[in-house]
């Protein structure tokens, strides 16, 4: 990868906001994208034994909360 490339998940990021802005940033129209970024950023904290950065990504303990309170497996 090179130094230019975008951060990790910032294609899911990305994809949130503009559907947040489309729907006047109405979350529940954009759950898909939401569990998409999350669900990113958790395999990139998985591949990075948790030491993954990113600036499209909430910290890992965060990750992991939201995740588990949405019913989504962590494996």
């Amino acid at each position: 990868m090179s130094k230019f490339a975008d951060p990790l998940c910032q294609q899911e990021a990305c994809s949130l906001q503009a559907c947040l802005k489309k729907n006047t940033y109405s979350p529940e129209k954009c759950d898909d994208y939401v569990r998409k970024l999350y669900r990113c950023c958790w395999a990139m904290y998985q591949q990075t034994d948790g030491k993954g950065e990113s600036t499209a990504c909430p910290l890992p303990n965060v990750t992991r909360r939201w995740l588990e309170n949405h019913g989504e497996s962590l494996k």
